[in-house]
């Protein structure tokens, strides 16, 4: 018997066979599409819809219905108020890619020509602040301009790391429930995954702050990754209070989507690179694992929300850590990295944690042929999806430079191992 989307993604995030593989495109900021690449598929299946960049710091694009229906992905998100560069998303305005796709973005992206010929992106879209953002030539996406200002150990404030958290206003709880007269209205039969924000602890995507104008704090990359093993007590600091606010916020939006949501993305703090961890296991218990606890018994004991962690790189190390920590899937899933072999992945945790992702390596067989990409789809949904506990991503977002036969080919496998399904 068919599955509605969300009967297919509730089934999957419990470890039960869905009728068919459970599919993710677009729904969060790690499992979206260029917006050059979703304009090229809009083509393909004759959509005439605007492409519309919602997340101008990966240039991802929104899968709107007609897409979503057309790539048979089962799962929508709702997403923050405001995007990483600090303003909303309306009022969309004409705008041209760099590789030339027509696209509209919102009234507040402005960018200014960069020296290298790319483009630079500004705070909350005000062109009278510092930069906060730089996409080179001939790029896809914004980098992080780092505008750290000097540290004095003498005097540090945790404040300083805390000015973009706190408690919800009136503003964001009415937009959240308008959202959730969206979901009411529009998707009853709809997977739905919610991207909580102020959740994440140390994510360094965040940590330049590039939605505000002046940050302050720690807020270079590196000197966060020294302060984590050089002033414990500050990190410590922020992230019991940034914790503090996250609690009462998780509390408000479960009191107001309940069952509407099924999953929920709390972290997208990478802890692994190619090779191996970022941090070591005890570092990862000590510092971060406590507040992650938090965080997740809270969102069990009060809803029936899965809990999605972002984390690229070789984690395996850290599964474990992850499944006692109470996070129910893990995302990208990058087979590629050293000691994340998919079969061993789902032989050792498959019974205990869903895998969000790792449907195609993104950055290798993406771009090698559209059989080696068909292949690689087949044998990787073969490997996840059986006994369920897998939602068909590819790892990490799919890039706008993507060759777009290997593009059609990966979708071609999706549709192809849905067939032999049924």
């Amino acid at each position: 018997m068919s599955m509605t989307s969300r009967e297919r993604l509730i089934a999957t995030l419990n470890h039960k066979q869905p009728d068919q593989v459970c599919v993710d495109f677009g729904a969060t900021w790690i499992s979206g599409i260029h917006a050059s690449t979703v304009a090229k598929l809009k083509a393909q299946f004759g959509i005439t819809t605007p492409t519309r960049v919602h997340e101008p710091y990966g240039m991802l694009a929104e899968v709107d219905e007609p897409l979503r229906k057309a790539l048979g992905s089962d799962v929508i998100g709702v997403w923050p108020r405001k995007n990483l560069f600090g303003f909303t998303n309306g009022n969309w305005k004409p705008f041209t890619l760099q590789d030339g796709t027509k696209v509209e973005v919102p009234a507040d992206f402005n960018v200014t020509p960069a020296e290298d010929g790319g483009w630079l992106m500004y705070p909350e879209g005000d062109l009278s602040a510092a930069p906060s953002g730089h996409m080179p030539k001939g790029g896809y996406f914004f980098d992080t301009l780092i505008r750290q200002e000097p540290i004095d150990d003498d005097n540090m404030n945790p404040q300083d790391n805390l000015e973009e958290f706190g408690l919800f206003t009136e503003t964001d709880i009415a937009y959240y429930k308008e959202q959730v007269k969206n979901l009411d209205a529009n998707h009853k039969d709809t997977g739905v995954i919610l991207l909580a924000p102020g959740t994440a602890f140390g994510d360094i995507a965040l940590v330049p702050a590039p939605f505000l104008k002046k940050p302050k704090g720690v807020r270079d990359i590196a000197e966060w990754y020294m302060s984590t093993a050089a002033r414990p007590e500050y990190v410590h600091a922020i992230f019991e209070k940034q914790c503090e606010y996250a609690e009462k916020n998780l509390e408000t939006l479960m009191e107001l989507f309940g069952d509407r949501v099924q999953a929920v993305v709390t972290t997208g703090t990478d802890f692994g690179t190619q090779n191996g961890l970022f941090i070591s296991v005890n570092a990862y218990r000590e510092l971060f694992k406590p507040y992650h606890k938090r965080l997740n018994d809270l969102i069990h004991k009060k809803s029936n929300w899965k809990i999605f962690i972002h984390t690229c790189g070789a984690v395996a190390p850290l599964i474990p850590d992850f499944i006692e920590a109470g996070f129910d899937v893990l995302n990208p899933v990058q087979c590629s990295a050293a000691g994340m072999d998919a079969h061993m992945l789902k032989d050792k945790f498959g019974k205990d944690i869903v895998f969000w992702g790792g449907g195609l390596n993104t950055q290798h067989t993406m771009y090698e042929t559209p059989e080696a990409v068909y292949a690689e789809v087949k044998d990787r949904i073969n490997t996840f999806n059986k006994d369920g506990g897998f939602v068909f991503n590819a790892v990490h977002n799919v890039q706008g430079n993507s060759p777009f036969p290997n593009v059609l080919a990966m979708f071609q496998a999706l549709a192809d191992s849905k067939a032999g399904e049924k």
